[in-house]
């Protein structure tokens, strides 16, 4: 049968209900209890009241047994004419698949040991006026998927134990964070100036101001002045955005967690990103060992360090004093199709996140020595002022965090600013950052600053090859 067939007959199906005096859609909300509660509590003869949608039917005369869902599970559903009563026994050929109900009866167990409801009274809350997707698991067109995720998460459990995770992971953060006495807060998500990391900005205006705004590419500076104002030990779960491109691994609207810690360094974020990671795969896992994309994962195992500068050293002959242009020369050198005449901070980044993520394929990995001039807000080593305080976490080739030993100084921030400013083309210039100096020139303690992306933490925990398979409502071209 064709779909618009199937919907007329459901819609037509909708007026036979109405005729029979029977409400759909109306305010009824009756008491219930999870289908989990249920079955985990069964005892026989229980009154039981639940809600859920009708995933299955089937008919035998005078009885029928329909299976009924909720976000907690699944349990069978006995119909019998004598006991419902005739007339309301007949309303059922006028019930389809994935209409949501409400049921009270008494639990039971089948002669196979099912728990079952055997219904005395249901109500019908809402009609479904159309079908579920059939054979879904077979479904090629992963876009659909995408765009219509209530019925990915209706017809596939495993994409919903993905997003309950993500839940759990979340919360664990919290849970993580607040133990051991940081303070969440939130920070503004338009910002006048866009900063606190290397992107292009979603540009927006206020009205009211006549002023261009952006939407934020990271909350740093914004957390860093609450550093500044004695909240000293700060977190924040946040929403970023970037105009850039969308990949497996990245989208332009993500989750990030930002941590700042007053009177730290970047070693200390080492370990307390690794007892993080680790304390959240314990709660929201159960163990700290798992598969990634065919990787072993032991969290538990040694965490290695590696330094960028020497990686780089080893490939492409690059040091950190090379001017950008020596590194595109040396880049194209080595077989990468650069053909720009220079090199932005965002296309070094780029091209050295795909080596470390084939070279970092397997451990969990700590890449730290990154070239200074990469590293506009981080604190510069002092035996070495070309090489900043500065990690990227890695495991199992994921780039998961990133961390610095915060620059505090306002004079060399301001330089640096400029800098950064002088290198960027025309359509990317953005005035310096006044509000963010002027806080430092009353002074921030040093302090150790950490990121962790959400999105790919939990692509890591739930064995997930795309960004997209781990946000409910990723961004997605318009449909023609």
């Amino acid at each position: 049968m064709e779909l618009n067939e199937i919907i007329e007959q459901r819609k037509a199906k909708l007026e036979s209900l109405k005729e029979k005096g029977i409400a759909v859609y109306d305010n009824t909300c009756p008491q219930r209890i999870n289908i989990s509660e249920a079955i985990n509590n069964f005892q026989e003869g229980r009154k039981v009241s639940l809600s859920g949608r009708i995933m299955a039917k089937r008919s035998h005369g005078k009885a029928a047994f329909w299976d009924l869902r909720d976000y907690t599970g699944r349990i069978q559903l006995y119909v019998k004419a004598d006991i419902v009563g005739r007339d309301r026994f007949i309303t059922l050929q006028d019930v389809d698949i994935a209409d949501i109900i409400n049921v009270k009866g008494e639990l039971f167990k089948t002669h196979t040991g099912e728990p079952t409801v055997k219904i005395e009274e249901f109500v019908i809350l809402a009609k479904a006026l159309r079908p579920l997707p059939e054979k879904w698991h077979g479904l090629k067109d992963v876009e659909l998927r995408y765009r219509q995720r209530y019925l990915d998460l209706i017809s596939n459990e495993e994409v919903k134990k993905v997003f309950l995770l993500r839940t759990q992971i979340i919360k664990s953060i919290r849970n993580f964070l607040d133990d051991k006495g940081f303070q969440e807060v939130e920070t503004p998500m338009m910002h006048y100036i866009p900063g606190g990391a290397a992107g292009r900005p979603f540009k927006t205006r206020h009205n009211e101001y006549g002023l261009d705004l952006y939407l934020r590419i990271a909350p740093e500076l914004y957390l860093k002045q609450l550093l500044v104002g004695g909240l000293e030990m700060v977190y924040e779960i946040n929403r970023s955005f970037r105009n850039e491109g969308v990949s497996t691994r990245h989208n332009p609207e993500f989750t990030m967690l930002e941590v700042y810690l007053a009177y730290a360094n970047y070693e200390d974020m080492m370990q307390l990103a690794r007892d993080l990671i680790i304390s959240v795969a314990k709660d929201a896992l159960g163990k700290t060992n798992f598969v990634y994309q065919g990787k072993t994962v032991d969290l538990a195992a040694p965490w290695q360090r590696r330094s960028f500068a020497q990686i780089v050293k080893e490939k492409f002959d690059i040091i950190p004093c090379d001017e950008a242009t020596v590194m595109l020369k040396k880049l194209q050198d080595r077989g990468y199709a650069l053909d720009k005449k220079r090199l932005t901070r965002s296309q070094v980044n780029k091209i050295i996140e795909d080596i470390l993520e084939e070279d970092l394929s397997i451990s969990s990995t700590f890449v730290t020595d990154y070239f200074t001039n990469l590293c506009p807000l981080a604190k510069t080593k002092k035996e070495n002022p070309l090489i900043s305080e500065r990690f990227e976490l890695y495991i199992a080739g994921l780039e998961i965090g990133n961390a610095y030993s915060e620059l505090n100084d306002p004079l060399e921030q301001r330089r640096r600013f400029q800098e950064e400013i002088k290198e960027l083309n025309a359509d990317e210039k953005k005035s310096l950052d006044e509000d963010y100096i002027l806080a430092l020139e009353h002074g921030m303690p040093p302090a150790g600053g950490l990121g962790i992306g959400i999105d790919r933490l939990v692509m890591l925990f739930s064995d997930q090859p795309s960004i997209r398979d781990v946000i409910l409502f990723p961004l997605l071209r318009p449909q023609e």
